[in-house]
């Protein structure tokens, strides 16, 4: 079984390589927000290094979001792209689920946290017994505040990771919870973690077609927000200017 795996929902972007139970390679970089111009080199480079011919790739693994808009798009169209012109199937991994794949075997409750602005993250809770993951929170948008009351509630203890850390890790340690935070080589995505993830989806049948894939956002982009804000201000703006019938006296 190989599969490839495309990450990029956020700042890494990465690719790598599953072959049954071996990773055979992996290339990552986590600086610059700029995968239009290098996915698509680090994916041929990895096909050079490993004399890989593409024709023999079981599926490719893409993470399915939520994340960086631009991020997901290019994942996504990379992935379509393979999966049309080689006839493959996508297995498409919650991004939050990938990311606390990092941490598998973790006996504390791993809760990836993704900067989403607006004192919101997107995020989801996992925990591991045995080889299961297990789904504690689905993937969610949702406040930093709100995820903070529901993981005091949960009472156990937690490790964070994820680009939301480095913006609200301080809030996080003010807030009293037991936790801790992962270290930088275990903090990001990752598409090897994309890679072995989805193998386990791929052997439960759980694949899609080109056609049928799309990122899953789980709110609208700010574009799109600012556009319906500017549309709904408009319309009060009409309403209120419409004049009330007067009576006039004779």
């Amino acid at each position: 079984m190989r599969i490839l795996g495309i990450e990029s929902s956020g700042m890494v972007a990465g690719v790598a390589l599953l072959e049954d139970d071996r990773l055979v390679g992996e290339y990552s970089i986590n600086n610059k927000l700029t995968h239009s111009q290098t996915l698509l080199p680090m994916l041929d480079e990895l096909r050079n290094l490993l004399d890989l011919d593409l024709r023999s790739l079981d599926a490719v693994a893409v993470s399915g979001g939520p994340g960086s808009f631009t991020g997901l798009r290019i994942g996504s169209a990379t992935a379509k792209g393979l999966g049309l012109a080689l006839d493959l199937p996508l297995i498409a991994v919650p991004t939050v689920e990938a990311l606390a794949y990092n941490l598998w075997g973790c006996a504390d409750d791993v809760c990836p946290i993704m900067d989403a602005r607006r004192e919101q993250v997107y995020t989801g809770i996992y925990r591991f017994s045995g080889d299961e993951m297990l789904t504690v929170k689905e993937p969610a948008a949702t406040g930093i505040a709100d995820l903070l009351e529901e993981l005091e509630q949960n009472g156990r203890s937690v490790v964070f990771l994820g680009d939301g850390v480095p913006v609200y890790g301080a809030k996080i340690a003010e807030s009293g919870l037991r936790c801790r935070f992962a270290p930088a080589h275990m903090n990001r995505q990752r598409a090897a973690a994309l890679c072995v993830r989805a193998a386990q989806y791929f052997k439960e049948g759980r694949t899609q077609t080109a056609d049928e894939h799309r990122p899953e956002y789980l709110r609208l982009s700010q574009a799109e927000r600012e556009r319906l804000e500017k549309e709904r201000a408009a319309r009060q703006a009409a309403d209120s200017g419409k004049e009330t019938p007067q009576r006039h006296g004779d």
